[in-house]
């Protein structure tokens, strides 16, 4: 089994405090505090990671299926829309909204659109995100 690591520092209280995240990789390491992830003040947040996390996971898995069908990939581009709303006392993801679009050789767009739902379906994020509302749109480029 493969495990992947990432590391959280918070430092003081919720509105003042701030934190740092790093990835186990060393690929990333970024600042996050209150503002950023409540308001539009600078730094990361956890929903915009889990976002790049999902965007990734929907383009590799969409890319694998597509090519298991013999169908050539020029290009994915994934976008993951991650709400993070009010919850009685605390706050949720209640849903979260890919949006690809890909470049790929002589496919129709009710067979990509199969391809993508399959791809939105089984890759491990959203599995491991089953509790959220996971939506796809989904486009052809051409």
């Amino acid at each position: 089994m493969i495990k992947r690591t990432a590391k959280a520092v918070w430092q003081g209280d919720l509105k003042q405090g701030s934190g740092s995240l790093e990835l186990g990789s060393g690929a990333f390491q970024g600042k996050y505090s209150f503002t950023s992830r409540f308001e539009d003040g600078v730094g990361t947040n956890p929903e915009e990671l889990i976002g790049a996390a999902h965007a990734g996971c929907f383009s590799m898995a969409l890319s694998l299926e597509l090519s298991k069908a013999g169908y050539t990939v020029d290009e994915i581009q994934t976008e993951a829309i991650v709400s993070l709303g009010k919850d009685g006392d605390g706050f949720s993801i209640p849903e979260i909204k890919l949006v690809s679009k890909a470049r790929v050789k002589d496919i129709t767009m009710d067979e990509f659109i199969k391809y993508a739902s399959g791809a939105k379906e089984n890759c491990p994020v959203s599995k491991a995100l089953a509790g959220v509302k996971i939506y796809l749109e989904a486009h052809l480029i051409k």
